[in-house]
């Protein structure tokens, strides 16, 4: 299993993040095998331990992922020649059903981008962060990541390295691009203090800022701004998508910008698209529009 991850790390590029899922899901699978060779697990076998998961009432998305973690570790073994065949190809992902992403109304996210404030260096920080979180749709661990010499301030772009060590350049904005020249021209040396850091956005002790870090401040931000609930980086992500979508950008495009490899990724937005097109029909259409001025109107 170490070799697997070893090799996810190295060959498949995968992130931190997923590393750290495909551990946690193989070291589990490896503790229910209690010393039972990998060589001599069958289709009975993973059905049993895929029994004790949905007994243990875990959710069909992360049932999903285990699933998703065992094929790839017996098709590394297969690979290796340690194993003949993949049992774990005879294995059914449970249904999933849609799940829409969560989203931030256009005044919410205006309340939210507002909360930091102006009057300390932490707060002009911190509206670069958001405003810059917004404009581009990165993900937070890309945000965090960000150095100084991904940002060109002429061009208003960010170049942003994703997953799999993918780079992509994004736009991001008027609004965005201000914010980043105050937090840049002077409250980034204060936070520093005479220190020096490659990265975009720092931290008062110099450092970097970490995931952890931001979690915090955008939940303090959040409640100034009146938002208690469903508020994570990833809300803020999809917001962007989704405002980009109900402005009439295409769907590629909004692949390229938020970094999706797969376009049936960036597909999870297409409610959006659904809802316009139904408005759309509503008001233009002449007969959805004759059924809007009421049943009792009569045609000439």
């Amino acid at each position: 299993m170490r070799s697997y991850l070893q090799f996810c790390r190295i060959e498949k590029g995968l992130s931190i993040n997923s590393l750290e899922a495909y551990r946690r899901d193989l070291s589990r699978f490896g503790q229910f095998l209690a010393g039972t060779r990998v060589e001599s697990v069958n289709i009975q076998t993973l059905r049993g331990y895929v029994d004790r998961l949905q007994a243990s009432a875990m959710s069909s998305r992360s049932i999903a992922r285990h699933i998703t973690a065992i094929r790839g570790f017996y098709g590394f073994l297969v690979e290796e020649e340690v194993v003949a065949a993949n049992p774990a190809d005879l294995l059914n992902l449970p249904a999933l059903g849609e799940k829409l992403p969560k989203y931030l109304s256009e005044r919410r996210v205006d309340d939210l981008l507002s909360a930091p404030g102006d009057k300390k260096a932490t707060g002009v920080r911190d509206r670069a962060m958001l405003d810059v979180l917004y404009a581009s749709g990165t993900r937070v661990s890309e945000l965090i990541s960000l150095r100084l010499a991904d940002y060109d301030e002429k061009a208003g772009t960010l170049r942003i390295t994703g997953k799999g060590n993918k780079q992509r350049i994004v736009p991001v904005g008027r609004q965005a691009i201000a914010s980043l020249s105050r937090y840049l021209s002077s409250e980034r040396l204060r936070l520093l203090k005479g220190r020096t850091s490659p990265y975009l956005f720092v931290t008062a002790q110099g450092g970097a800022m970490t995931r952890q870090g931001f979690w915090k401040l955008l939940r303090i931000h959040g409640k100034t701004a009146g938002i208690y609930q469903h508020l994570s980086p990833h809300v803020l992500r999809h917001s962007f998508a989704t405002h980009l979508l109900e402005g009439g950008a295409d769907l590629r495009s909004v692949q390229a910008m938020l970094g999706h490899s797969d376009i049936g990724t960036t597909q999870s937005y297409t409610h959006v698209l659904r809802s316009r097109l139904e408005q759309t029909v509503a008001k233009h259409h002449p007969r959805a529009a004759r059924r809007s001025r009421g049943a009792g109107s009569k045609e000439n």
